[in-house]
């Protein structure tokens, strides 16, 4: 089920620069960190497709800590191989004929030598990026989150496009999120 709240938007680079600067902020403040619940930004932007991925380790592997045991380990590993592989997560418009660039995963607590943790939570954070031939084909981005990991249950999706600029609920099972 989604739920869209259309804002009017002058220019996309007004779009991105308001998520800019939005994010900073929420820092600050104490970013919200919610089980079980996915932050996705979606920008395009002429013919590049971005989407930013971001959600607590625990809606990924179920804890949030360095791996301890073996089975641990692979279950981690297995989830970074997942959030790797761009085209079994997302699945642009095919009329758009986009191409993806390597996706970029952090996940600081998963390295082989990870950094303390202060307050027990970690974040997982991963950022998605397509050359589009035919961008305005974008109609919808196809989405395999909820297929790929069990504990996601909801996703906040923030989308700009070059006209609009939207905020979206989804839950599970939902596979698609309108651009």
């Amino acid at each position: 089920m989604t739920h869209p709240h259309r804002l009017p938007c002058t220019a996309l680079g007004a779009t991105l620069l308001a998520l800019a600067l939005a994010a900073p902020g929420a820092a600050l403040a104490g970013k919200a960190h919610e089980h079980g619940v996915v932050k996705l930004d979606v920008a395009v932007d002429g013919a590049t497709l971005t989407v930013t991925l971001d959600t607590p380790l625990d809606s990924v592997l179920g804890f949030e800590r360095a791996p301890r045991t073996p089975a641990e380990r692979r279950a981690a590993d297995e989830a970074l191989s997942r959030l790797r592989n761009t085209a079994g997560l997302f699945i642009p418009s095919a009329a758009a004929a986009c191409t993806a660039a390597p996706p970029e995963v952090k996940a600081p607590v998963l390295e082989a030598s990870p950094p303390a943790q202060k307050d027990g939570h970690a974040d997982l954070e991963a950022t998605y990026t397509w050359r589009c031939e035919q961008p305005a084909q974008l109609r919808e981005l196809g989405l395999q989150l909820f297929a790929r990991f069990a504990r996601m249950q909801r996703i906040e999706a923030q989308v700009a496009g070059a006209t609009a600029q939207k905020k979206l609920t989804l839950r599970r099972p939902a596979g698609k999120l309108p651009l």
